[in-house]
């Protein structure tokens, strides 16, 4: 069984950065490409940014290319969301998640990211 769990969330000024954490299974990214999605309240689940196995090549979305960094760190077994110049458009709950750009996606339980002043 996959396990995810997202940390890092908060709140945080427009202009500032943020770094979410994923802790994952061990080997997980050894077989699976790895996504982070966000929900913001009232919208569907919006695909931000993926990193493939097992050569690590990264893709974004158009929202936030530029802005964010995804990463990954096997032998800590955790995926990384460098997010930087945050705006309020960027509020949501951010999801670690199993699977591509496509989905389907099997998705921690959550972090939630304000950007406020």
């Amino acid at each position: 069984q996959v396990q995810l769990v997202e940390s890092g969330g908060g709140l945080v000024r427009p202009g500032g950065s943020l770094r979410l954490s994923c802790a994952a299974s061990r080997g997980i990214f050894s077989t699976y490409t790895m996504s982070w999605v966000r929900q913001i309240p009232g919208k569907g689940l919006e695909w931000i940014s993926s990193i493939s196995r097992p050569d690590g090549i990264t893709s974004y979305g158009d929202s936030v290319k530029g802005r964010f960094t995804i990463s990954r760190d096997e032998a800590k077994s955790t995926l990384y969301l460098q997010m930087n110049s945050l705006k309020p458009e960027d509020t949501a709950v951010y999801y670690c998640a199993k699977g591509g750009r496509w989905g389907p996606w099997t998705r921690g339980r959550g972090t939630q990211v304000t950007v406020s002043s």
